[in-house]
């Protein structure tokens, strides 16, 4: 069952996200002695990830492993990618450890090609699980597209259909650019806490069909479940069709 988070505005709603993502953080170290976020991009993305920024005092940054759930296949300092962006909000800003902060590979690093850095982003996933083979991460953020995207999963897209493989190049983006890495929904789902951030009332259409159980083929945020929680944090806009 998805809990649902309501928010005035994007900011409150960013604030919202930023609080329960550090006390998730600060639990997850507390319990293991490390802990492991997937990050978004988006504007409500990156206005949480500065409001993490402000809120995260209590968090043992060098003890944290920053993933992506999707990247734009991009040259390596393009503002589009969503590291960059990450970067800008949050990462810059902390003191993490730049062995784990695990980085989709850019268009303009040898080889430069997506699929074999679609290959090298599963064998980093696979490092961090260790000998189970099975990771586990803490919290991956999402956000979502008016038409119910969420990393670079769209409707009726192979990529979307997806149920083994966590990693995928993605070639045929109906939103460009065209090329993309993205984690699947089998990866979403190796996450104790999926936390969804979406706000304005253009989405609110989308968010009304996930909530209520559409259908990941055509909805893909609909098939977007945590281990332990699934939280949409709404503003009234996003939220105003439930």
């Amino acid at each position: 069952m998805s809990e649902i988070v309501r928010s005035a505005d994007q900011q409150a709603l960013a604030r919202a996200a930023a609080e329960r993502i550090v006390a998730r953080t600060v639990e997850a170290q507390r319990a293991r002695g490390s802990a492991s976020l997937i990050l978004t991009g988006g504007g409500t993305g990156v206005a949480t990830l500065a409001a993490v920024r402000d809120l995260g005092g209590d968090v043992d940054w060098s003890a944290v492993d920053v993933f992506y759930g999707d990247e734009r296949f991009l040259p390596e300092g393009d503002p589009e990618r969503n590291h960059v962006q990450a970067r800008e909000a949050l990462l810059d800003h902390v003191d993490l450890d730049p062995a784990r902060v695990h980085v989709m590979a850019s268009s303009d690093v040898p080889p430069g090609d997506i699929q074999a850095a679609a290959v090298a982003y599963h064998q980093a996933i696979a490092a961090f699980a260790g000998p189970s083979g099975e990771p586990t991460f803490d919290v991956h953020l999402l956000g979502m597209g008016p038409d119910s995207h969420i990393n670079s999963l769209f409707a009726r897209s192979d990529a979307v259909r997806e149920t083994e493989r966590l990693v995928l190049a993605v070639t045929d983006s109906p939103k460009p650019p065209p090329e993309r890495i993205t984690l699947t929904l089998p990866a979403v789902r190796r996450a104790r806490h999926v936390f969804l951030l979406v706000s304005g009332e253009g989405k609110a259409e989308a968010v009304a069909a996930c909530v209520g159980g559409a259908d990941p083929t055509e909805h893909p945020a609909a098939g977007a479940a945590g281990l332990e929680s699934t939280v949409w944090f709404l503003d009234d806009g996003s939220a105003s069709r439930l």
